[in-house]
């Protein structure tokens, strides 16, 4: 066989292995969708926790991840912190506001989503209600570090995050005597305050997959691939013989 068929038979080969390896890649995305999506909606539908019981779970190790409880305590709202997010197409933030416990803690509640605007909470001081507050909404696990590379590194002189680092926070909110902070944070429900802002119930419960589609597309060119190079390489086969 000539060199260039062999360089031909060799490129096929690697481009349908690749082909073949992200269509691969997309089967264990799709098993891993389908496993959060089942745990997402088996916690949903479990009835509400108290704040205590989350946090025997938590400590344990078990999954808290979307799980509905209630939690009681006082707004510091000098310190909260605004997470960079759209809401219904609309961009702006996501306020994270200190709780303080009975038990001399504090959890990081999002109380929801405020225009670009409206960062500012002296433009929605109507909205920072005070007093002890009974807060209905979902637990959710703080991330370690980024999701990917992509996500710019928090602006934390302007008080503006692109992930959620619970770590950064606390001590933007507290400063270097940092006091007991719950490691993981609490998502508002939908129960509007005064001035409806901030606008609470925004965690995303519902998660495209699209994952065999795309399976399924790499392995389709890694076959047509296939074929197209093996007619392609057995028509040079028989003009050359």
């Amino acid at each position: 066989m000539k060199l260039t068929n062999v360089i031909l038979v060799v490129a096929i080969a690697l481009g349908v292995i690749f082909l073949s390896g992200l269509g691969a890649w997309q089967i264990k995305r799709l098993a891993w969708k389908e496993g959060l999506i089942a745990r997402v909606e088996t916690n949903l539908s479990s009835p509400p926790l108290s704040f205590e019981e989350v946090q025997i779970t938590y400590d344990r190790g078990e999954d808290i991840e979307y799980r509905p409880m209630r939690v009681s305590g006082v707004f510091d709202h000098a310190r909260e912190q605004h997470f960079y997010a759209t809401h219904k197409g609309n961009p702006g933030y996501f306020v994270y506001t200190p709780l303080k416990l009975d038990a001399d803690a504090y959890v990081f509640v999002n109380r929801g989503y405020v225009p670009l605007q409206k960062k500012s909470a002296d433009t929605r001081a109507p909205g920072q209600i005070t007093g002890r507050q009974e807060i209905e909404g979902l637990a959710r696990s703080a991330p370690q570090s980024k999701p990917n590379t992509f996500v710019p590194e928090n602006d934390l002189h302007k008080n503006i995050y692109y992930w959620k680092s619970l770590a950064q926070m606390k001590v933007q909110a507290f400063g270097d005597e940092t006091p007991n902070v719950v490691p993981f944070f609490v998502d508002a429900g939908d129960a509007p305050n005064p001035q409806k802002l901030p606008v609470g119930g925004v965690t995303r419960i519902e998660f495209s997959n699209s994952h065999l589609q795309y399976a399924l597309t790499w392995f389709g060119l890694a076959g047509a691939l296939l074929v197209v190079g093996g007619f392609f390489l057995f028509g040079r086969i028989r003009t050359n013989s």
